[in-house]
């Protein structure tokens, strides 16, 4: 489906003369993401930790998850952190169990869900099985909220549970001991935001708060504001993982974890990143580390871990106290990456093959395979979603049961629909855009799909769900210099809420076309605009055989096309020149 394009307004002339300061494309930038009074602006470009970053006992149970924790810890109890198979949830593990040893605490272990076996959340056999290894509390990372029967199973055992979580809210409440979430109908906390990390996080702050009332320094002597921060750059991993609006408190948090990252203490982060390429063999960066590098290369490694064997791979890494211990995991890490991608374009391939021809005209797009794995079906209905832009569902079998993951596109709550049909599944939970579930009856696939499309039919029939490519401004290519480049340095981190500023040039002529890569699948592309002067354009994919739009076959020398880009480095050998990213083209 062909995008729609919209060239966003330029900032009035009264806006520019009120922040005269700002360069021109900032203060723009500034006012179309409603940006627009002095007090947004300071914190928005430069953000102060104490300022900015909010009380954690502004959560409503706060005090209570507290008051629980430590009674816990002076009684000797077992302490079991519950956490999810992704990155999200790997680093809220890591940082709860990391904050939980630093306050002396001897009973805690750390149990991450197998998704094949146990799926996502707790369940009740994972609850008996706490049950009998002593655990008399529970706290969940990145997950809970929906586990209603498995929380009230624990509660009969005598297992206390305390939720942190940022899923969709049910209807119905598990009865926790305290729940931590950020979208309670009746949570007054100012940041909605926060990604499952990000409330760990928080849980951590108000365990560090209350713990320095009575104690200077920590169990190990370090004081309680230096090991709080050091545990930012799990909050960047996972705040940028799990793809949260990066606006208010939650863009505060990733900045300040970004330079966390640049520096970690994490002996196996620091492992991972040599493995890698990020940084040489000696342990320096060959770069910045920024919200870029976790996207596309940090959490697909840690992701990796739980999709193709098990998380605790990673999790693991994380808390590698040897170098030893730390080069194993990272090799270990890398290679379950590197199957991940051979299988992903296998799998995509596969299941385009079940699309083109034969579903097109659904709303939603369903593909299903008795091959694929539970672990990349997310990735399949990722890249289906941006190819064909339309909702995606994609499914497994799994123990007898159907397991499926799905993604939606703006306009289209996947989880508000599926909210409307609850019978259809044993069990779901997620995000408007992202949502994961199970089937007790393979057979109810046909039913599911039927469902789904008519509740996509009444959700939308009030709805232009033509795909609109909004674009901040139109250039010459000219115009794309340092000085362009360093200025938009002032909005990072980009991300949800606050994406990668995309321009426009009209009229651009093409002098020559490539396709590159080891599959030819990527568009290369040598143009001049105004001047003679050549500027080369990548467009990633954009030369897909498979693909439903193969631009190498349909430009050609001499062309005249407009495009939607956006401006990156590319650095090689040492060197660093400025990029153009294409993101759209059409013939002019």
């Amino acid at each position: 489906m062909k995008k729609q394009w919209h060239l966003l307004p330029t900032a009035p002339t009264s806006f520019h003369e009120n922040f005269s300061s700002l360069p021109s494309v900032v203060a723009t930038l500034l006012y179309n993401r409603n940006i627009q009074n002095k007090e947004a602006i300071e914190e928005f470009l430069q953000p102060e930790y104490q300022k900015h970053i909010h009380d954690p006992f502004l959560f409503t149970e706060m005090a209570q998850a507290v008051e629980r924790i430590f009674a816990a810890i002076e009684k000797n109890e077992k302490i079991t952190i519950h956490g999810d198979y992704d990155a999200d949830g790997v680093s809220a593990s890591t940082i709860l169990t990391d904050t939980l040893f630093a306050l002396g605490a001897n009973h805690v272990d750390v149990y991450l869900p197998h998704r094949e076996t146990d799926g996502y959340g707790l369940n009740t056999n994972t609850i008996d099985y706490l049950h009998t290894q002593g655990t008399k509390l529970i706290i969940t990372c990145d997950c809970g909220i929906s586990n209603t029967k498995e929380v009230s199973h624990g509660n009969t055992l005598g297992i206390d549970t305390i939720i942190t979580d940022h899923h969709a809210v049910p209807e119905t409440l598990p009865e926790a001991c305290a729940t931590i979430h950020p979208k309670l109908p009746k949570e007054t906390y100012p940041c909605k935001t926060l990604s499952g990390g990000a409330v760990a996080f928080k849980l951590a702050q108000g365990l560090l708060a209350q713990h320095k009332k009575e104690h200077e320094t920590l169990a190990h002597g370090e004081t309680h504001a230096g090991f709080e921060k050091w545990l930012l750059d799990m909050v960047a991993i996972a705040n940028v993982a799990d793809m949260v609006p990066l606006i208010g408190e939650t863009r505060t948090l990733t900045k300040f974890g970004l330079l966390v990252l640049n520096k970690t203490r994490r002996i196996g982060l620091k492992k991972l990143f040599i493995e890698t390429g990020i940084a040489e063999t000696d342990g320096t960066l060959k770069h910045a580390i920024t919200e870029e590098t976790i996207g596309f290369r940090l959490a697909p490694q840690i992701n990796a871990a739980g999709r193709l064997d098990h998380a605790n791979t990673a999790y693991k890494l994380m808390v590698a106290k040897s170098g030893a211990e730390g080069i194993d995991l990272a090799y270990a890490l890398n290679e379950q990456n590197k199957e991940r991608r051979a299988l992903t374009l296998e799998y995509v391939d596969e299941a385009r093959k079940q699309i083109i021809g034969k579903q097109d005209a659904n709303p939603i797009l369903f593909v299903y395979s008795d091959r694929w794995t539970t672990g990349i079906i997310g990735l399949i209905a990722s890249r289906l979603k941006d190819e064909f832009h339309k909702p995606t569902i994609a499914m497994a079998p799994k123990q007898g049961e159907v397991t499926g993951s799905g993604r939606s596109i703006k306009g289209f709550s996947l989880i508000g629909a599926m909210q409307e049909i609850p019978e259809h599944f044993s069990k779901f939970g997620g995000h408007p855009m992202a949502c994961g579930f199970s089937l007790a009856n393979p057979e109810g696939m046909l039913d599911l799909r039927d469902a789904l499309c008519e509740r996509y039919t009444k959700n939308t029939k009030d709805v232009d769900m033509t795909p609109l490519l909004e674009i901040d401004a139109e250039i010459r290519l000219e115009d794309i210099t340092w000085e362009l480049y360093d200025s938009l340095e002032l909005l990072t981190p980009f991300g949800q809420g606050n994406p990668k500023p995309q321009y426009m040039a009209k009229d651009v002529k093409i002098q020559k076309v490539e396709a590159m890569g080891k599959d030819a699948r990527h568009l290369k592309l040598h143009l001049t605009h105004h001047t003679p002067v050549i500027r080369k354009a990548i467009g990633w994919s954009m030369c897909d055989s498979n693909g439903t739009q193969n631009w190498c076959n349909l430009l050609q020398t001499g062309d005249v096309i407009d495009i939607v880009f956006e401006i990156d480095i590319n650095e090689w050998n040492g060197r660093r020149e400025l990029r153009i990213t294409l993101t759209d083209i059409r013939k002019s």
